[in-house]
């Protein structure tokens, strides 16, 4: 299954790009520069002509034109195989073989004890097929255990798996050797919380992603409701000199009333969930979904603002911050690759 990336896009002049790079429902996108050269994008699950696309997986070689490739998971773990929440994959190169990382429902989810599970599949090939490993590496109640990213520190070579949240804090756990369970000894570390007031911006956080930039770790994290009628997502950010905290947010930092550093604007509504790349010429790029007001759901019976698109952006530093500020809607310079 292929498909071209948006016409608008493809009839730019060369060197630039207008969102979307992807106009069709991809949420919670993950991207890896694989050693073949090529960019791979991953996604939550969607429904596809009719069809339901367990992890979507398109490929790309200059993050602005894709091709999509179809399912990276196309047969569910035994334990998931009659739900359909599989969410937010994380892929990364690992030697001879591709980890991905991925949240699902638990198939006895009708028991209070079982919910969202943090789960790990393999493969040889970017694309896929992956397979799970059997089990799942995290089993919790509620949407606890979601949306997973993976930062192998490098001045460490340790490798730390983020996750969250259900309401709770962004966690961090080392991985073991073997990348596919916890380290021995090894403890949860909670880094960033919800806001505790009633009312108060963001009441969840999730959507964890880290990079090292100049001498500072920066955890990139989105909240509030990424879809729906209260739709209110936005990227937050917050920073530290080790990748498992403390971290301090822009919020603390600069003494304003949030840590956003990427939030809506009138087309492009609850931007978020997004993942860095850095080009050729060394400038980072951030990636995301968000929702075009002037279509927000992919059928007519789907729930309003839950179509949710590929867009990038150049991230801007500012006095050592990452800042982006709102979607861009004209054309811009594209990524150096």
């Amino acid at each position: 299954m292929t498909h071209a990336s948006s016409p608008t896009a493809a009839s730019l002049a060369a060197g630039t790009y207008v969102n979307p790079i992807l106009d069709w429902d991809f949420p919670d996108p993950a991207v890896l520069h694989a050693p073949d050269g090529h960019y791979y994008a991953y996604a939550t699950q969607t429904l596809r002509d009719g069809k339901w696309i367990n992890v979507q997986v398109a490929r790309s070689d200059d993050l602005i034109h894709w091709e999509y490739l179809g399912d990276a998971l196309p047969d569910k773990p035994d334990w998931a195989k009659e739900t359909q929440d599989v969410w937010a994959p994380y892929v990364l190169h690992d030697g001879d073989r591709y980890l991905m990382y991925y949240s699902a429902t638990h198939d006895a989810c009708h028991d209070p004890h079982r919910g969202h599970c943090l789960a790990v599949a393999t493969s040889d090939k970017p694309e896929g097929p992956f397979f799970d490993m059997g089990v799942p590496l995290l089993l919790g109640v509620g949407f606890e255990f979601i949306d997973p990213m993976v930062f192998v520190d490098p001045k460490t070579g340790k490798w730390w798996l983020y996750w969250g949240s259900g309401f709770q804090p962004i966690k961090v756990q080392e991985l073991g050797a073997d990348r596919m369970s916890f380290a021995p000894d090894s403890a949860p570390i909670d880094l960033v919380w919800p806001n505790p007031e009633p009312g108060g911006f963001p009441r969840l956080v999730e959507a964890a992603w880290v990079i090292r930039h100049d001498d500072h770790y920066y955890l990139f994290y989105s909240g509030d409701n990424c879809c729906g009628p209260d739709a209110e997502y936005g990227v937050m950010v917050a920073r530290s000199e080790s990748p498992i905290g403390p971290f301090e947010t822009l919020e603390q930092a600069k003494g304003v009333p949030h840590s956003l550093m990427l939030h809506k604007c009138d087309r492009w509504l609850a931007p978020g969930h997004n993942c860095i790349v850095k080009d050729a010429a060394g400038d980072d790029w951030i990636i995301y979904h968000a929702i075009d007001v002037n279509k927000p759901r992919q059928r007519q019976e789907d729930e309003i603002n839950s179509r949710r698109i590929l867009l990038i952006d150049k991230i801007e530093w500012r006095d050592g911050w990452p800042w982006v500020g709102t979607p861009s809607n004209e054309p811009k310079p594209a990524p150096v690759t």
